[in-house]
C-alpha cells in the first residue's frame, strides 16, 4: 500500500480520535460524561448531560473531523478522501485518546458526506441536504436521534446507489456510504432493541 495512504489513514485515525465531547465537558462544565447519561462520547449524550449548546458545539466540531481529514487527503493525495473519512469515523468510535470509548459516528459520518460533496461529487443537494433535512424530520416526529440517524444515513445510501447506477458518482463511494452505514447501525445495536421494545430514550434538550 501506498506510504502516503497509510499516513493520511493514521493521521485522519487521530484526528478521529479527538474527544471534543470529553474535552468539552471537562473543560467547560467539569464534568465527564462518560459517567453520566449513557457515558457515550457523542453529542446526544453531551446534549443529554450538558446541555444544546455543549450538544450542538460537538456536532459541529465531531463533523469538522472528518471533514479536515478529508481535506487533507485531497490536498496530499487525491483519490485517499474515502480512506480519511472513513478511518475518522473509526477513530471516532475507538478513539486511542479515551481508552477507545468513543460515540456511534453519526455527526463525524455527516462530515463524511460533506467532505464527499465538496472533493468528489458536488452532489450537494441529494449527498447532504436531504440527509440531514431527513434527519431532523424524522427526529422532529420520533424524538429518537438513534432512528433518526439510522434512517437519515440509510436513505443516504440509497440515493448513492441511484446516482452511481445511473453515472452521476463513482460506484466506490455509494458502497463506502454502505459500509459506514452498516457500521453506524450496528454501533447502535442496543439503540434498535430499544427501539423495539419500545423503551429507547427520547431527546428533550432539542425540543
Amino acid at each position: 500500500m501506498n506510504i502516503k495512504i497509510i499516513l493520511i489513514i493514521l493521521v485522519s485515525y487521530l484526528f478521529g480520535s479527538v474527544p471534543w465531547a470529553l474535552v468539552i465537558g471537562k473543560v467547560f462544565y467539569h464534568k465527564d460524561i462518560r459517567t453520566e447519561g449513557s457515558g457515550n462520547l457523542g453529542a446526544t449524550n453531551a446534549g443529554r448531560v450538558l446541555g444544546k449548546p455543549a450538544a450542538v458545539a460537538v456536532t459541529v466540531l465531531d463533523a469538522l473531523k472528518a471533514f479536515f481529514s478529508m481535506m487533507i487527503a485531497h490536498a496530499v493525495l487525491p483519490g485517499s478522501e474515502i480512506f480519511a473519512g472513513l478511518a475518522c469515523c473509526i477513530g471516532h468510535c475507538f478513539p486511542v485518546f479515551a481508552q477507545f470509548r468513543g460515540g456511534k459516528a453519526v455527526a463525524t459520518s455527516y462530515g463524511f458526506m460533506l467532505g464527499i460533496c465538496v472533493f468528489l461529487t458536488q452532489q450537494y443537494l441529494t449527498q447532504f441536504l436531504l440527509p440531514v433535512v431527513s434527519f431532523f424530520g424524522i427526529l422532529y416526529l420520533t424524538k429518537m436521534v438513534s432512528l433518526s440517524s439510522i434512517a437519515s444515513l440509510l436513505i443516504e445510501v440509497i440515493v448513492s446507489f441511484v446516482l452511481a447506477f445511473t453515472g452521476k458518482i463513482e460506484m466506490n463511494i455509494a458502497v463506502s456510504l454502505l459500509v459506514l452505514w452498516a457500521f453506524v447501525t450496528y454501533r447502535h445495536k442496543a439503540n434498535i432493541e430499544r427501539i423495539m421494545n419500545g423503551t429507547e430514550s427520547k431527546v428533550k434538550w432539542m425540543g
